[in-house]
């Protein structure tokens, strides 16, 4: 049975920069946390930084917050750590939230802090995904179902 790295705020931590989670409630995360699947993970709570914080957004290769203070490296390190996770605890799969300068898939923020979203991946999205682990977003629970009975099948 494969383990399945989650963002911490779409299981209803309140991890996010607001303090506030974004919980996802769904039978099938239900299920997999019932039967201890499910790897809860915070990147960017676990490259330190603090709840709650200024939101960031990536901007030409920085990670950068509203008041103009770089978070790259706490960003970076929040990847490091996931990747890490996943490959001491043999995750192929992650769930991540969308949007998210650390877990976005398909969309991130455009760097302006103006609420405009561009196509783009996380920093640990991207991480995840250059190391062959197949992540998907909080829109994409259907996919991650087909992508994991495909793989139990196997």
């Amino acid at each position: 049975m494969h383990k399945i790295l989650v963002s911490s705020c779409l299981l209803g931590q309140p991890v996010r920069y607001d303090g506030q989670s974004k919980g996802l409630t769904n039978d099938i995360l239900t299920q997999w946390l019932k039967e201890k699947r499910v790897v809860a993970f915070c990147p960017e709570v676990s490259g330190g930084l603090p709840t709650p914080r200024p939101p960031a957004e990536i901007s030409v290769e920085k990670v950068m917050t509203a008041n103009g203070e770089d978070v790259t490296s706490e960003f970076q390190l929040g990847a490091q750590k996931a990747l890490a996770l996943c490959k001491a605890q043999q995750i192929k799969f992650a769930l991540l939230k969308e949007s998210s300068p650390s877990c976005g898939r398909n969309t991130i923020y455009d760097g302006s802090h103006k609420g405009v979203k561009v196509a783009g991946m996380g920093l640990t999205a991207e991480k995840l995904v250059k190391a062959g682990i197949q992540v998907f977003s909080e829109d994409q629970l259907p996919e991650l179902v087909s992508a994991l009975a495909i793989a139990e099948k196997n």
